[in-house]
């Protein structure tokens, strides 16, 4: 586990991880490592904005809304930009998709192109800037499907069971990266002392069956009845095989998918955004958010789920798609869907 600059002589860094997995892929061209390399420095750069971020005048709006009509956070900007320049140049990617832009963000002419696309939320749960709660970025790769030069919005809109590899940054009492490239889950801890990241997590593997819900409850009364049925399933205390009374489940909600999301790979349950009266295609994006937590959440071992269908088998018809979402262990999940199909 993570112990502090002492893994900067014993640990292993993100960068030669991420070198290891490739070498084991046929004909692997360290293209994707490049890619990753200029990721990571995008999360250090937003990492250490956030944590001056009062200092440094950079809290509060901008005064815009972005394409989904929220109002767009000073650092929500900045973020957004520092993941854009740190990866436009690298020779990697086709095209880019921002959550924070309307459409899809091209390489400049000046630049080489690549092989893959790139997508992002650059700074979810921005709303819980102000006050200091956790913030994550989200990261979606996919191999091109198109031919050219420059890639196109149909190299964005693949299904989630394509991509090549999702993560997420955590920004809060440290700086995790968590990634996969379908088949584990690792996380990365940054130790500030020598500006690196080092293997944290090895193998996260999600337990089958959890204790903890995260769902915004507040949003209730525009939830259906069989939604609202699960949720007192889990309150409801039942007994253990040998006949004691178990406890409920606990509810625990951040408000950024993220922290919520990092907990329920951790220690297991079920975190869900569903849809409602006000929201009836869901509130997540598919692309920048739905889909990654999808492919680290099944490569883990647990479940992603619309309430109907698989997140990864989603075929997206733009690029910023809604969804409902239920996420996190697999019974857990299962049994969410169970009472939804009960109307």
């Amino acid at each position: 586990m993570y112990s502090g600059s002492a893994l900067s002589t014993q640990g292993i860094t993100l960068e030669r991880h991420i070198l290891e997995q490739q070498l084991a892929i046929p004909g692997a061209t360290g293209d994707f490592t490049g890619l990753f390399q200029q990721i990571a420095l995008a999360a250090k750069v937003i990492n250490s904005r956030v944590r001056s971020a009062g200092l440094a005048g950079i809290l509060g709006l901008t005064g815009e809304k972005n394409i989904q009509g929220e109002e767009v956070q000073k650092l929500d900007e900045f973020a957004n930009n520092v993941l854009i320049r740190s990866v436009e140049a690298g020779g990697h990617l086709c095209v880019m998709a921002s959550e924070e832009n309307e459409g899809i963000v091209r390489i400049p002419d000046q630049f080489p192109t690549g092989k893959y696309v790139l997508m992002f939320d650059p700074l979810d749960g921005s709303s819980n800037i102000d006050v200091d709660i956790n913030i994550g970025t989200i990261f979606s790769i996919h191999r091109r499907v198109t031919v050219g030069r420059h890639g196109t919005e149909a190299d964005c809109l693949q299904r989630g069971a394509s991509q090549v590899a999702a993560g997420y940054v955590i920004y809060g009492s440290s700086t995790v990266l968590v990634y996969s490239m379908g088949e584990s889950v690792h996380g990365f801890t940054l130790d500030p002392a020598v500006g690196e990241f080092f293997l944290s997590h090895e193998n996260i593997r999600i337990p089958p069956k959890g204790k903890i819900y995260s769902v915004n409850e507040g949003n209730a009364q525009l939830w259906p009845a069989s939604l609202r049925r699960w949720i007192v399933d889990m309150q409801t205390p039942k007994a253990d095989a040998d006949g004691t009374m178990g406890t409920p489940y606990s509810a625990r909600y951040v408000g950024s998918l993220v922290a919520d999301f990092h907990r329920t790979l951790l220690k297991g349950g079920v975190f869900a955004y569903p849809a409602d009266k006000k929201n009836p295609q869901g509130k997540l994006r598919l692309l920048y958010e739905a889909a990654p937590m999808a492919l680290l959440c099944e490569a883990a071992g647990g479940a992603a789920s619309t309430g109907t269908q698989r997140i990864l088998d989603v075929a997206p018809t733009s690029l910023h798609q809604r969804v409902p979402l239920y996420i996190g262990s697999r019974e857990d999940v299962a049994a969410a869907e169970r009472f939804l199909r009960e109307e």
